[in-house]
């Protein structure tokens, strides 16, 4: 059996930027085995897998070592995708989830807009692992129902952590998300750490985002944000609050297209 497989850069106007995911579109579903295998051969932080349901979409996305709830980046170089080369006339296309609803994606000029769950974070007492963990003692630290959202000072003190990778996989959060008010031209940054998912530090985080919107919209008192993550590779994203959802938008550009034998 031939697949077609493509590798998108998402969340930026450029090669070799943003966050690469690996698209699998697909007329029926492989086995989750099969779909975990690809995904650890690809071994990106998300390899996603979608099939047509009515006149749009089923999605899921799998890390090299496990399915996720929920991901950004690979829903917004899917929605390329078709927009792009499956269904080029379209310009909104739906995916259903199996654990975060119904996700959307609208072409807005040169972007793409994801319509994703807010996900507000809360202050909690944090674990000690946690500071020893960052080797860093944030200014403040809050939770998701997913993540810990620790927050910096400056934008200097997020990008020269260099964490233990180790002590942060042991934590009772799936990751841990860092965060500071920009020295530049974006609202705020962020950069994103997931070991216990096989992801080290992911590139660029849109689902991270369903938490850095609200914390970053009420703290500054604008609904519109804009966001750079400050990994290795960089990503752009254009942010608005809405209440119980968030918009997620950024750009994508197609780096690779092949195919895979199973």
């Amino acid at each position: 059996m031939r697949l077609a497989l493509y590798q998108i850069d998402a969340f930026t106007d450029r090669l070799f930027g943003g966050n690469p995911a690996a698209v699998v579109p697909l007329e029926d579903w492989l086995s989750d085995a099969q779909m975990q295998a690809i995904a650890s051969e690809n071994n990106l932080s998300e390899t996603a897998f979608f099939v047509p349901e009515g006149e749009d979409y089923r999605i899921r996305w799998f890390t090299p070592t496990r399915e996720a709830v929920l991901c950004g980046h690979a829903t917004l170089a899917s929605a390329y995708l078709i927009f792009n080369r499956l269904d080029p006339e379209r310009d909104r296309v739906a995916f259903q989830t199996r654990q975060a609803g119904l996700l959307t994606v609208r072409r807005l000029k040169e972007e793409l807009a994801l319509d994703f769950p807010a996900w507000p974070p809360h202050p909690v007492m944090a674990p000690p692992a946690l500071a020893a963990g960052l080797r860093s003692v944030p200014q403040e630290v809050l939770a998701s129902q997913r993540d810990y959202l620790a927050v910096y000072e400056r934008e200097e003190d997020v990008a020269v952590l260099a964490p233990d990778l180790a002590v942060i996989a042991g934590l009772d959060r799936r990751a841990v998300i860092v965060t500071a008010p920009s020295a530049g031209d974006v609202d705020f940054v962020s950069r994103f750490f997931a070991p216990a998912s096989g992801i080290p530090e992911d590139p660029v985080t849109g689902s991270a985002h369903c938490t850095l919107i609200p914390y970053w919209a009420e703290r500054l008192g604008k609904m519109r944000l804009t966001a750079r993550q400050i990994s290795a590779r960089v990503g752009e994203l254009s942010c608005e609050h809405r209440g119980e959802r968030v918009t997620i938008a950024g750009r994508c550009v197609l780096y690779m297209e092949g195919a895979l034998t199973l």
